[in-house]
């Protein structure tokens, strides 16, 4: 299940990654302290393997209710992490994720009572048959156990991956980094709290964030007692999880988003969903980076698009073609490769001309990060042809980069967005945090 690093042109966006592989020490006593939290998350996620639907429902809204009761103590923190942040020098894109509003709370601990709704995945039979010989066969999803998570200043990232490990039966390990820590400490005993108030145990979920750089790579090689670890983040933490881990890894990428305007494109249309792939919110993932405009629909739709963009903020960085197109009082910053290569989380977008549909594809294929593609155009037969041959984890067509999230999608909250191929492709939700088991009944049957 363990992939591949990150491709190398990928920008290093985190901020609290361990150092790199095999880099970090992990001393004897924090090894310890993360193997005994891996055990006890292990204990709990035999009681959430065999809990009812009923009571996972009900420990989910207690997790919502319990947050929202909590929200002045959870502000409080986060306050005092954006404060630290801040004179850190994080990014403002990195602030972004990080800040918690009683507004977004509130958003949190409703996307808890929508996982509610969800189906339980666990139980779910994906195929069944009965054999020639009698046997009767069904696969079932089970939960994977103890799910481990790394991420990086998203404090709701907290309760995502703690709510979708409990609807999927699964125990959560989580090390949120040093930027969010006084923030996921209250989090995590608010949730505990929850889930004992419904009779679950509160070590099904649980925060190593206290020890560190070291914690994270203690937890990377708890062989046998992690089932899966996920890293969320920049192209660097994700690089050194997948490089360092000894426990399975599902790789979740950075988002080099690209969005393609074909030649016969509705301006209005292209207009709309630039600006909302681009500014809706630039700090995450699903953003795009990279807008690429058809020649032919170019002096039509990029005056129109640059304009808006400067509008709204955006600092251009454009080809030649690009620059000759900008209306006055648009400055245009000469791209490099640098910039097509760039996640940059922040009010900025790369923007080039391409001859043609091929040409899209093949810039694309060199430096997309393999997240999310989009493609305006009124033409079926180009639409059909962007979709087959885009290999990303997602693909719009006439539609906003924006919308590669679990929640948009129907799956309720998301773990992450996973670029890698085995396993998950695109946001995990409930399934994708299950495996499968064999049921084989029969009534005597032997082999011969």
């Amino acid at each position: 299940m363990t992939t591949t690093a990150a491709p190398q042109h990928e920008q290093q966006t985190g901020t609290d990654a361990p150092a790199g592989p095999r880099a970090t020490a992990v001393p004897d006593d924090v090894r310890d302290a993360v193997l005994d939290v891996a055990r006890r998350a292990q204990v709990a996620a035999r009681s959430l393997a065999t809990a009812t639907r009923a009571t996972k429902d009900a420990a989910l809204h207690a997790m919502a209710d319990f947050l929202v009761a909590g929200t002045q103590e959870v502000v409080a923190a986060n306050a005092v992490d954006l404060e630290r942040g801040r004179a850190a020098g994080i990014s403002p894109g990195l602030l972004d994720r990080l800040t918690l509003t009683p507004e977004r709370i509130v958003a949190i601990a409703d996307a808890l009572r929508e996982l509610a709704a969800l189906p339980d995945p666990v139980g779910e039979v994906v195929r069944g048959s009965t054999l020639p010989n009698g046997l009767r066969l069904r696969q079932l999803r089970v939960p994977l156990g103890v799910v481990g998570m790394i991420y990086e200043a998203r404090p709701n990232v907290t309760v995502d991956a703690a709510g979708l490990a409990l609807k999927s039966g699964n125990a959560a390990v989580l090390r949120g980094g040093s930027a969010a820590s006084g923030s996921n400490d209250v989090i995590v005993r608010i949730l505990g709290e929850a889930l004992e108030s419904v009779g679950l145990p509160a070590d099904a979920v649980q925060s190593i964030d206290g020890h560190g750089r070291a914690g994270a790579v203690a937890l990377m090689h708890a062989r046998g007692l992690v089932d899966l670890l996920v890293p969320r983040g920049g192209a660097d933490l994700i690089r050194t999880v997948v490089q360092e881990a000894t426990v399975p890894v599902v790789e979740t990428g950075t988002g080099n988003c690209h969005v393609y305007v074909d030649a016969d494109a509705d301006v209005e249309t292209a207009v709309a969903i630039v600006l909302n792939s681009k500014t809706h919110r630039v700090g995450v993932c699903n953003a795009a980076e990279t807008l690429l405009v058809h020649e032919a629909a170019a002096p039509t739709v990029l005056p129109v698009v640059l304009a808006a963009l400067h509008e709204a903020g955006v600092t251009v960085h454009g080809d030649g073609a690009t620059t000759r197109l900008a209306p006055d009082g648009v400055p245009v910053v000469a791209a490099t490769d640098e910039d097509w290569a760039t996640e940059y989380l922040s009010l900025d977008l790369a923007v080039r001309v391409v001859p043609d549909l091929d040409a899209a594809l093949e810039h694309i294929r060199r430096w997309s990060s393999g997240h999310t593609e989009a493609i305006v155009t009124r033409s079926l037969a180009a639409s059909e042809e962007f979709v087959a041959r885009v290999d990303s984890a997602a693909v719009m067509v006439n539609a906003s980069t924006r919308f590669t999230d679990g929640g948009q999608l129907g799956l309720g909250a998301e773990i992450g967005i996973s670029t890698q191929k085995t396993h998950a492709r695109g946001p995990m939700g409930l399934a994708e945090l299950t495996t499968t088991k064999w049921v084989v009944h029969g009534e005597g049957q032997v082999r011969t």
